[in-house]
């Protein structure tokens, strides 16, 4: 389970890093293990569709059990297949870099934070930091 507290450290960090990296405002979302919303935060400046796209990044991530990077290289590799996928789940997927899939200490899947903003190699790296902070594994 991802608590409200690590949800809210990862979001701090994350933004943080992005700040220091000079990035982009920033768009971060942390689900739960069930694709629920924990927490969100848009920074000054995004735009206010980035909660969708960071909410997809995420969603596809711990729908799939597969971090934003596996996505899109299967995306890449069998585009029927994720474009199944995103029929499955009603175009909520965004298989790219910046979903990160969350694990406990013993490899569960716990949940999910996406990130949008900047491009998507960059939100990826912004969000492991955030992971990082909260003590938790992730797989972007």
């Amino acid at each position: 389970m991802v608590s409200l507290e690590q949800a809210r450290v990862m979001i701090a960090q994350t933004l943080k890093k992005g700040r220091e990296m000079g990035l982009k405002p920033l768009s971060v979302v942390v689900l739960d293990a069930g694709g629920h919303v924990q927490a969100f935060e848009r920074e000054d400046g995004a735009a206010p569709g980035r909660f969708g796209i960071a909410h997809g990044k995420a969603y596809g991530a711990v729908m799939l059990g597969m971090a934003g990077r596996a996505q899109m290289a299967r995306a890449e590799a069998q585009a029927y297949f994720m474009a199944a996928v995103n029929g499955v789940y009603g175009g909520a997927v965004v298989p790219v870099p910046g979903g990160v899939l969350l694990r406990d200490d013993q490899g569960v899947v716990i949940g999910a934070l996406g990130v949008t903003g900047d491009t998507s190699d960059n939100d990826a790296e912004a969000a492991l930091a955030g992971v990082a902070a909260a003590g938790l594994t992730g797989e972007a």
